[in-house]
């Protein structure tokens, strides 16, 4: 084993291409095929399914990245403290649902960096890309929320998958309406008040099941709804229509300006949000930072953390 073949490895899984990893490397694909072959043989572990449609990590391999991150990290530091090197660029990936507060502490994590150079992913992507992000490594983590409805379902699709569930806070329903809405004056709303306003939600693709929904009670019927793909969308037409969509009641004035307000949905349903992580895998210290990030700016909402 070297160094080299653990970066070789890294490589592999962050560009999700042999093909594209040896172009990104300088080298040739049979190159770096062979050095992968040659660590699985070592150590008696397949690093990666490979199929006609592509590469992905075995439950070994996940293991195995772990390892590799923590020893390149490692050597890095040994490296700049003894011979005065440059530290790599500074990685992290992150895949959520559409929450204000996972934005902003991915903004809170980048200012408070002093590196020179990082290269970071957020995607607000849709719920079953979030867990299959999760599980082959192209995000360490990923934020979705949990209810009485889709629980049994997603808690197996992440058992089957090798992801852990991790709480972070339970929120009561809220919608997210216009300032300028004929209900933005109410202390509380109840889905009678909204049943002829527009019904915003974040479009799932073809696993467009309630179960991968983002907004909870998305079983009861609406008589008007509109699927959106994005957040900016989604609160153009909240404030053009009339329309709500409903979330956990943390909004960023920040982010958001004063236009869009959170108004509590009369309900006995609760949302409960955390972060999956794969099961093998230790997180890198800047995905840790980042969930310290997340846990202080809900507390500020009044939340419990969990």
């Amino acid at each position: 084993m070297t160094l080299q073949q653990l970066r070789y490895v890294i490589k592999v899984v962050e560009c999700g291409s042999i093909t594209e990893a040896a172009k990104q490397l300088f080298i040739t694909q049979p190159s770096l095929s062979n050095a992968i072959k040659e660590l699985e043989r070592e150590f008696n572990i397949e690093i990666f399914n490979r199929t006609t449609k592509g590469i992905s990590l075995t439950t070994d391999g996940s293991e195995f990245l772990s390892y590799a991150r923590q020893i390149i990290e490692q050597t890095e530091l040994m490296e700049k403290h003894y011979m005065g090197k440059k530290p790599s660029k500074k990685l992290c990936s992150i895949s959520t649902q559409h929450y204000a507060f996972a934005v902003n502490a991915f903004v809170e994590l980048l200012l408070d960096l002093d590196v020179d150079e990082y290269e970071f992913t957020l995607r607000e992507t849709r719920t079953y890309e979030i867990i299959e992000d999760v599980k082959n490594l192209r995000s360490e983590i990923g934020i979705i929320y949990l209810s009485d409805f889709n629980e049994k379902v997603i808690t197996k699709l992440l058992k089957e998958n090798h992801l852990v569930f991790n709480p972070l806070f339970e929120a009561n329903p809220h919608v997210f309406i216009s300032s300028k809405h004929p209900l933005s004056k109410n202390k509380i709303v109840t889905l009678k008040d909204l049943e002829n306003y527009p019904f915003l939600a974040f479009e799932q693709g073809e696993y467009n099941s309630f179960y991968f929904a983002e907004e909870i009670l998305s079983t009861i019927p609406k008589k008007k709804t509109i699927y959106v793909s994005d957040r900016a969308t989604l609160f153009n037409l909240l404030i053009g229509l009339n329309g709500y969509t409903i979330s956990t009641g943390v909004l960023s004035t920040d982010l958001n300006g004063d236009n869009i307000i959170s108004v509590p949905l009369k309900t006995d349903e609760k949302m409960r949000v955390g972060w999956i992580s794969n099961e093998k895998v230790h997180l890198s210290s800047m995905a840790l930072k980042y969930i310290s990030k997340l846990k202080n700016i809900i507390s500020k909402y009044g939340y419990d953390i969990h």
